[in-house]
């Protein structure tokens, strides 16, 4: 049996070429659609994780003190969440998941707050800025330093920081 030798006319040439070069642009835009959509469910997935975390952390807290206050009857206010930001994230040019991780790295050296009483947290406020800034804080090889801005203490501490690279 004898293949016809389509190879050589100048027609199916092109026809293959075209579709050889049509196979690697497909694969391509399948690959950046592929490669996005993995990286947007990844930081989906790494900030539901921390959201995680987080009501964990806050409701041991909680229920270690609840268990403390069934003594107590009279109404202490106590640190509840906390919250941060990098006000200079975009100057940097960090990205989505470097950036929570930052957060999640500076949530992680306060946590022990959670749960106590806001008049001992507003005495020591300068301890929290100084466990803050002391720190240098390692991603993917990268060395950042940490210098607190904006610290308000309430029921929700939200702390805001600005980052800068360090060698």
């Amino acid at each position: 049996m004898h293949i016809p030798p389509f190879y050589k006319k100048p027609t199916w040439q092109r026809f293959f070429a075209g579709t050889l070069i049509g196979g690697i642009l497909a694969y391509g835009v399948f690959l950046y659609m592929y490669g996005s959509m993995f990286e947007e469910m990844l930081a989906q997935n790494r900030a539901f994780q921390a959201e995680i975390n987080d009501l964990e952390n806050q409701n041991e807290a909680l229920i270690q003190d609840m268990e403390e206050l069934s003594d107590n009857s009279e109404k202490i206010l106590r640190v509840e969440t906390i919250e941060v930001t990098i006000a200079n994230s975009e100057q940097l040019g960090l990205d989505r998941l470097l950036i929570h991780d930052l957060e999640e790295m500076v949530k992680q050296e306060v946590d022990h707050i959670i749960g106590q009483d806001l008049s001992v947290i507003g005495q020591s406020d300068m301890l929290l800025e100084s466990t803050i800034k002391n720190k240098d804080y390692i991603i993917d090889d990268f060395h950042y330093k940490l210098e607190v801005k904006l610290l308000t203490i309430w029921e929700t501490v939200r702390i805001t920081v600005e980052a800068t690279m360090t060698n």
